[in-house]
């Protein structure tokens, strides 16, 4: 019984196979995806985000009777670069005022330049947390700024050429400061919080968060192998002299012909150079500095329901006030009981004669003028928005030297 038992287990063996050919396999990079647990992750989103309707209609004016025109070309223009896109950020202010400074650059000089928007916004944040510090977290912090800020930051810092300094992050299409904002504006809240008042400390964080953010401002940029400093950059190649720069506002509150602050938060610096005049001299110096080549940047409010993008139109409505009416009592009440705000800052460009009136061309770097479906980048004003609802501007002062010499001199 043994033995049988052993033959049986000795031809149950299998064999080798010599000649099977030897298994290489390789590894290659293919694209992660679990299409299952991606539709289960957006089920589980679906289900735990609130419901919420539509955003509701908002209010806008029927423009189909406005005659309105219905292009750029249709506008005498001074020269100016290409629109472009301010993305999700708050820097109007930047971006209109570096437009009107290589339109002033091109008059000047004949050159054509793109300068750095990001650049100015750095310098001005750095301020901005230099005056929390200063006035024991009393000032304003925000996103938004004025105009005369660009040319402050200049006399302090000088100004770089957008090739130098973009701003951006790599890959980055459309630019985004919600993070970055936040960060500044929780860090500025536990400083005030903790009562640490230490300048050098607070600066130098600034300066850490925004390096990583939009990347450290350049000390230097190099012009035709000169190594140049941004003041020298300034001075030496755009030819500008911020000191030429003058500051213009039309308001009852303050007494024409005398140079006042102009009383909004963005004007976080308290300035008080906005020479003050009456609103014909305001919309006279408009008029005849584009005429004599000059543009200007300009800001007021631009969430009217005479304003829209998808029409590239801004007109007041006659529901709103009827021409006739708009005068220097209807900007001061709207400016006083809020309903018109200083929340944006554009490029005025150009401007055209119709039977209806005089309209302006506006160069804007919000997102509203992108969905021109003609003049992308560009809004059409008609004077009646802008005697209305623009508050400020930024001009050379030779092209308001006639109005300049009504005031006192220093």
């Amino acid at each position: 019984m043994k033995r049988v038992a052993f033959a049986l287990i000795v031809g149950l063996s299998l064999p080798v196979v010599s000649n099977a050919q030897e298994r290489r396999d390789k590894g290659e990079f293919i694209k992660a995806e679990n299409k299952f647990y991606q539709e289960i992750e957006n089920s589980i989103k679906l289900f735990n985000t609130p419901k919420t309707d539509e955003k509701p209609p908002v209010f806008k004016m029927d423009f189909s009777t406005i005659q309105a025109p219905v292009s750029a070309d249709e506008f005498q223009t001074v020269w100016a670069g290409k629109p472009v896109s301010q993305g999700m950020t708050n820097t109007c202010w930047s971006f209109s005022t570096t437009s009107f400074l290589e339109a002033e650059v091109k008059r000047l000089s004949g050159n054509e330049v793109r300068l750095a928007e990001l650049y100015i916004v750095y310098w001005e944040y750095i301020e901005k947390a230099r005056e929390f510090v200063k006035t024991r977290g009393a000032s304003f912090f925000g996103e938004g700024s004025e105009s005369n800020a660009v040319t402050r930051m200049m006399k302090m810092y000088g100004i770089v050429p957008y090739d130098s300094y973009s701003g951006y992050r790599v890959g980055q299409k459309f630019l985004d400061h919600s993070g970055m904002f936040a960060e500044l504006d929780h860090y500025l809240k536990s400083v005030k919080a903790a009562g640490a008042w230490n300048e050098q400390e607070v600066i130098s964080t600034f300066h850490a968060i925004l390096d990583h953010h939009m990347g450290k401002a350049p000390d230097h940029v190099m012009v035709n192998g000169k190594k140049l400093t941004p003041k020298e950059y300034m001075t030496q190649v755009l030819k500008l002299n911020p000191d030429d720069y003058v500051d213009f506002m039309s308001l009852k509150q303050s007494k024409y012909y005398t140079i006042a602050e102009y009383d909004v938060p963005d004007n976080w610096w308290n300035s008080a150079d906005y020479h003050n005049v009456p609103l014909d001299d305001f919309m006279s110096i408009i008029k005849t500095a584009l005429k004599k080549g000059f543009s200007i940047a300009i800001g007021g409010d631009v969430s009217e329901s005479g304003i829209l993008g998808t029409k590239g139109i801004a007109v007041v409505p006659t529901y709103d006030i009827p021409s006739a009416y708009i005068d220097e009592n209807a900007r001061q009440l709207r400016f006083t009981n809020g309903s018109t705000t200083d929340d944006h800052g554009v490029h005025l460009v150009g401007w055209v004669e119709k039977p209806n009136g005089t309209w302006f061309l506006i160069k804007d770097s919000g997102s509203g003028a992108h969905n021109n479906p003609v003049s992308k980048g560009y809004y059409y004003y008609h004077e009646d928005y802008v005697k209305l609802k623009m508050m400020s501007f930024t001009v050379h002062k030779d092209a308001a030297k006639d109005v300049l010499a009504k005031f006192p001199k220093k």
